[in-house]
């Protein structure tokens, strides 16, 4: 599972519970293999001036890599995140991408940088994926075609399902 974690204004609600770290949208819930960016935004009345001034985005999926068999996402994996996002002090978050801190995973894009891109794409990432530049550093085989099975399976299993409600 590879998953970029994007926030435009909160996690936590004012009790501190943050529904994305203990169920509800969690990327555990998500099939493996899939490519996820989640999105949490305020709700907020319409307006003809956007809301969203900035867009944090922490980037979970670049060199990480996470299978529900042999390395599972677990909590400690957003531990970085948790303590960037800083729910209730919004003004105090801390960019750790720069140009002096390439490997960072937590940056913002300004409302007007958004805009300039195509068709207003939210498939945000900074960082290089060390896998596409040295094949070294591919999982072995068998983890590989482990995972491959895995992501069958797994197709297989939606298919399945599908099927099924198709039937009724």
């Amino acid at each position: 599972m590879r998953c970029n974690l994007l926030f435009s204004k909160r996690l936590c609600d004012s009790e501190g519970d943050c529904p994305f770290l203990t169920g509800g949208c969690h990327p555990a819930h998500y099939a493996q293999g899939v490519k996820a960016n989640v999105l949490f935004f305020d709700a907020k009345p319409a307006q003809e001036k956007a809301w969203t001034k900035t867009l944090w985005v922490y980037d979970l999926r670049t060199n990480r890599h996470f299978t529900q068999k042999t390395n599972p996402l677990k909590r400690e994996d957003l531990d970085e995140f948790v303590a960037c996002y800083k729910p209730g002090g919004r003004h105090k978050r801390k960019a750790t991408f720069s140009d002096a801190t390439p490997d960072g995973r937590w940056r913002s894009y300004d409302y007007e940088e958004l805009l300039k891109r195509d068709k207003l794409n939210l498939d945000i990432f900074w960082l290089r994926d060390q896998t596409l530049e040295d094949s070294d550093d591919l999982p072995d085989p068998d983890i590989l075609a482990q995972e491959i099975a895995d992501d069958l399976q797994a197709a297989l299993e939606q298919f399945t399902a599908i099927a099924e409600k198709l039937k009724r």
